[in-house]
């Protein structure tokens, strides 16, 4: 059994190695450990993915490899376990159903588990299956003992002790039933909303389209909701938003504004829009691709209450001092390690099944 260093070290490893790889270019630096063995080879998973799923641009990849880079530095890593008890104990499998609606999504629960020092078996979703098998047989050559701990399967998963699994509000009730007699944690469809006043500066709602357009908007920490007092003006927001007008030229995020327009333009509803994205008055947290839904308020302590009340539905905050564990606009798309998905620990979970 491997002890937690050597596991720290093998992600920080890891780390380094894709570090690489970022938004602005990609250069190999011959100090990396194994790369002849890897670094053409991971190019071509990026090129495999991104021929796969036109939602995962290679610009949509590289940003959030960049994002696992960052996070995976021994400093980051350290400080992340040393705020949890993990304590050796005979290794269990773990099995991780996966999302697949952005790129590398279902890291961290595969992170989580062979750091805790159990197996993992990864039933991937179709729609990403390229990157995370790859970046394993790397983290299996920097540190031997993780060979025999990593699995993936495409068929029906057997023979593990706890499972992790991601996926809409209806595969959950299926979840549910199924793995009711295992440990688990089972996430369903959550939305992250942003709470706007009025007092932002231009800066704000220039980042806050960063929380809103990354990924196409396809991410649970990608803002779908919007939360504004009674006659706010959207014309500051629109100016806000023009950093992405670019995002049109993509086709498959074209072709959802233009049917999503239809729909509404039929429907009669009312909408405000700028050529790549539309808003919508409406109660709902999920608004569909290229649409923002949004929600007037009075009085920001009933709103609070309000939010406290749809906790369960939320998975960001976006906001400037307006309740605790809020994110800074611009952040939603930079979690830390230690910013669990639906606020469950996974290391505590792990620690105790």
């Amino acid at each position: 059994m491997s002890s937690i260093k050597n596991r720290i070290n093998a992600f920080a490893a890891l780390g380094n190695f894709l570090n690489q790889f970022n938004s602005t270019k990609i250069e190999k630096n011959t100090s990396v450990l194994f790369n002849d063995v890897f670094f053409d080879g991971f190019i071509h998973q990026i090129k495999l993915a991104e021929e796969q799923n036109s939602w995962f641009t290679k610009e949509a990849i590289l940003f959030s490899i960049e994002n696992w880079a960052n996070a995976l530095t021994y400093e980051n890593l350290t400080q992340w376990i040393s705020n949890e008890n993990i304590v050796e104990q005979p290794s269990k499998t773990v099995a991780i159903i996966m999302a697949g609606n952005i790129p590398l999504v279902g890291f961290h629960d595969f992170l989580s588990v062979l750091i805790s020092g159990h197996s993992v078996l990864v039933k991937q979703s179709s729609n990403d299956k390229h990157l995370i098998p790859y970046l394993s047989k790397y983290l299996e050559y920097v540190e031997q003992s993780f060979k025999g701990k990593i699995a993936f399967t495409d068929k029906k998963i057997t023979n593990f002790d706890a499972v992790i699994a991601t996926g809409s509000t209806n595969t959950t009730r299926y979840f549910e039933y199924y793995f009711n007699d295992k440990p688990n944690i089972i996430r369903k469809n959550r939305n992250s909303i942003a709470i706007i006043t009025g007092e932002e500066t231009k800066e704000d709602i220039e980042n806050l389209s960063e929380d809103i357009f990354r990924y196409f908007g396809l991410g649970c920490r990608s803002v779908s909701k919007l939360f504004v007092p009674r006659d706010y003006n959207f014309n500051k927001f629109f100016e806000g938003m023009y950093n992405y007008h670019h995002i049109i030229n993509n086709r498959k995020y074209a072709n959802n504004y233009d049917y999503n327009k239809a729909v509404y333009l039929m429907s009669e509803f009312s909408i405000l829009e700028n050529g790549f994205l539309m808003i919508k008055e409406d109660t709902n947290f999920a608004s569909p691709i290229a649409t923002i839904f949004y929600e007037f308020y009075d009085n920001l302590n009933d709103l609070k209450i309000k939010i406290r009340d749809e906790a369960e539905n939320i998975q960001c905050i976006v906001a400037s001092n307006f309740i605790e564990n809020e994110v800074k606009f611009g952040q939603t798309q930079h979690p830390k390690l230690w910013d669990y998905a639906d606020g469950i620990n996974t290391i505590e979970f792990l620690s105790k099944i």
